[in-house]
């Protein structure tokens, strides 16, 4: 067994702890920790991703228990190209939360940041539905904990919000499973993937049932229709760098359905007779109909991101709901970019709300230091996020429309997202000459408002270079559109092939 496997998991597990009781009271020592703990990770990850383009399905059996008896970790190029993205994102966050300050309100932040670091890494690792539940609840834990860091009322009841919806997603998901497991007497994805389709389809309703409320629990997880409502409340009020961490979270759930639904309830299982693709499609129509009319509609810019995430996941999911290696491919390019876009919008929103009197409120004001700077960042985030050229937007919403191109829904689909894309478009486009262009006919204030107080400094060049470091990586994704797009056929196509992932998980115990 190769022991790299489980380290995405275990090294923020033993870093976690160590931060938060030894280094606590030392912000200088937990940060520089956080970030060579981070930048470790990020290596492994990029070494992991290297094995696993060979194209072999790597197993990890703890305790060398063999499946599906024993706890494993898979990884192949899916699960491997997650946790690099995890990685990355994570650096640019951490190193934007430390130029800012951010990590210093609060003593746990270091702590709490690893933790999440473990379970979004466990959560793509696992190749056993119940431990994918149980990465699910540290999820839960640990991103509460950076939701309501620096306190405030409003983050408070958001934060509250949040834990209910996502307890309600939790016992649903134990729901789920019990009736998994009655039905089958295993756990094992691959296992279940086999076991499942053994099921006669007259005896197959409680399969039915567990499957359609796998479906909603990850729909709650990636903010789906009729369940999205709690993500622009949370996001808009969470701190800026945990936003932009949290532009993965919902990725969590959109793998989850993409791992589960091909394997276990794939389009050629019979018992549940494609019905996750038929219910995902017109959720994610909706999804993506909400989020371009939440950024059109927005008076402030923390909300006006959070709706963009809503929006990404729509046409995310869009693609995801086809079923097909084409669309899957299509997904999987979107989805790197949707991270990295709306990561970097929400710390470029984390700067210029500072340096604003009235935060984030869409309104004209007297422009701040570094407006070209800042109108700059903004009009590139804008750009990558509406998908138009040259960024991997455009690439990425064109993957997209074509994959859906021979789908019965191929007229709905191409409305909705061009309609969308259009209404980002009016959104973000009087959003920018509120912020940037009507501000410079103003004139600067002659003093600051209040007696004694300082006007913020301008940005240093740690804080404004990891949202540019964000958008270099739609540049270098758009640059790379050729090489990335190879590595993702092959990575539906794998995907797709149900015997290798059971073979390399179940090996002997299927020859037995």
């Amino acid at each position: 067994m190769n022991h790299w496997i489980i380290a995405p998991v275990v090294l923020p597990a033993l870093l976690a702890p160590l931060i938060g009781f030894v280094m606590r009271h030392d912000i200088v020592l937990s940060r520089a920790a956080s970030i060579a703990g981070t930048l470790a990770l990020g290596v492994i990850a990029l070494g992991l991703t290297q094995l696993a383009a060979q194209g072999e399905t790597h197993v990890y059996k703890l305790g060398d228990w063999p499946a599906p008896f024993g706890i494993v970790l898979v990884l192949d190029r899916l699960s491997a190209m997650l946790v690099l993205l995890t990685a990355v994102l994570a650096l640019i966050v951490v190193i934007h939360a430390a130029a800012t300050g951010w990590d210093a309100r609060g003593r746990h932040f270091h702590a709490l940041f690893q933790f999440q670091l473990m379970g979004i890494c466990g959560a793509f690792l696992t190749g056993d539905a119940f431990n994918l539940f149980v990465f699910f609840e540290v999820l839960l834990i640990a991103s509460y904990g950076l939701m309501i860091h620096g306190g405030g009322r409003i983050r408070l009841q958001a934060g509250l919000q949040y834990v209910v919806m996502n307890l309600a997603g939790s016992t649903l998901f134990l729901f789920a499973l019990g009736t998994l497991y009655a039905t089958t007497g295993t756990l094992n994805i691959a296992d279940l993937a086999i076991k499942v389709r053994a099921i006669p389809l007259e005896d197959a309703a409680l399969v039915r049932v567990a499957a359609m409320l796998l479906m909603i629990v990850f729909a709650i997880k990636a903010a789906l229709f009729p369940v999205q409502f709690w993500l622009p409340g949370t996001y808009s009020t969470a701190p800026a760098p945990v936003a932009a961490l949290f532009a993965i979270m919902t990725k969590v759930g959109a793998y989850a359905i993409l791992r589960i639904h091909t394997l276990v309830f794939g389009p050629d299982v019979g018992a549940t007779g494609g019905l996750p693709g038929a219910w995902l499609f017109p959720a994610a129509l909706a999804t993506l109909a909400i989020g371009a009319f939440g950024v059109l509609g927005a008076r402030r810019l923390m909300p006006m991101v959070a709706f963009s995430v809503v929006a990404s996941m729509g046409t995310l999911m869009m693609a995801i709901s086809a079923f097909t290696p084409q669309a899957t491919t299509a997904a999987l390019y979107y989805l790197l970019h949707s991270t990295l876009a709306t990561a970097a919008m929400f710390l470029l929103a984390d700067i210029l709300v500072t340096r604003r009197s009235e935060g984030d409120a869409l309104v004209p004001l007297p422009a701040t230091a570094q407006n070209g700077l800042f109108a700059g960042i903004f009009f590139v985030a804008a750009v990558g996020i509406v998908g138009l050229p040259p960024l991997s937007g455009f690439i990425g919403k064109l993957l997209v429309l074509d994959s859906l191109r021979m789908s019965s829904g191929m007229a709905m689909a191409w409305s909705v997202i061009l309609a969308g894309s259009l209404l980002m478009i009016v959104g973000l486009a009087r959003a920018g000459s509120v912020l940037f262009w009507k501000s410079t006919a103003l004139p600067a204030p002659a003093e600051p408002e209040a007696p004694g107080q300082k006007p913020p400094p301008p940005a240093g060049p740690l804080e404004v270079a990891p949202a540019m470091a964000a958008l270099a990586g739609l540049a270098l994704l758009a640059a790379l559109a050729g090489p990335v797009a190879r590595y993702l056929e092959a990575t539906s196509t794998q995907l797709y092939e149900m015997q290798g992932y059971v073979s390399a998980v179940l090996g002997e115990e299927l020859e037995d």
